[in-house]
């Protein structure tokens, strides 16, 4: 089992520029040739399935069994609250120093470092919706049920785009369903892994 600290992760600090999605899938793709682990299964939570679902649809050969779990990289779904809000955001931040509009933005991103948070946008704003479609892997997602931050609705958009997929939603279980419910979780995986 291979388990890399992604640049600006864990202990591979010191990103020297920006990154954005091509760059973290380029290291991937780096790591996967060095470590000699081509067409490998691969397990990707959140931020991860972003690179495994642009890498995939690029190369079905990178991979073979894919897990999706959490899986970040779909287009939001627009709410009146959340239109209303980004419209309040745009018009302070013409008045209102930028300090004083930290209640606006996630606390994933204020924890972040200057480059850092630069990536962060960068990313955010890259949708894959229209790649899920080139993604020929057989696929298992997995989300909780009660998963606030890539909601079951994108799920569903993922197991209805890629064609040979499976979809399991894991109740009473959140955002990292592997660490919320994990015996189910390991259970069904290695089922779909070993199948």
């Amino acid at each position: 089992m291979y388990a890399p600290d992604l640049k600006g992760f864990g202990d591979n600090t010191g990103m020297e520029y920006p990154y954005s999605l091509d760059d973290y899938c380029r290291e991937v793709s780096e790591y996967i040739k060095e470590n000699g682990i081509y067409n490998c299964d691969v397990i990707a939570h959140s931020f991860g399935g972003r690179i495994a679902i642009k890498l995939a649809s690029y190369d079905s050969d990178i991979f073979n069994k894919m897990v999706l779990t959490g899986c970040a990289g779909l287009k939001p779904k627009r709410t009146i609250k959340k239109t209303f809000r980004k419209i309040a955001f745009n018009v302070l931040k013409q008045f209102v120093d930028k300090e004083k509009l930290q209640g606006f933005y996630s606390g994933d991103y204020r924890a972040l470092d200057k480059t850092m948070k630069e990536s962060f946008i960068k990313i955010v704003n890259e949708h894959l919706n229209d790649r899920l479609t080139l993604i020929k892997n057989k696929t298992f997602i997995v989300f909780g049920k009660n998963d606030e931050q890539t909601p079951p609705y994108m799920a569903k958009i993922l197991h209805e785009k890629i064609a040979d997929s499976r979809l399991l939603f894991i109740a009473g279980a959140g955002h990292f369903a592997f660490i919320d419910k994990p015996h189910i979780f390991n259970t069904e995986v290695r089922e779909f892994l070993l199948s």
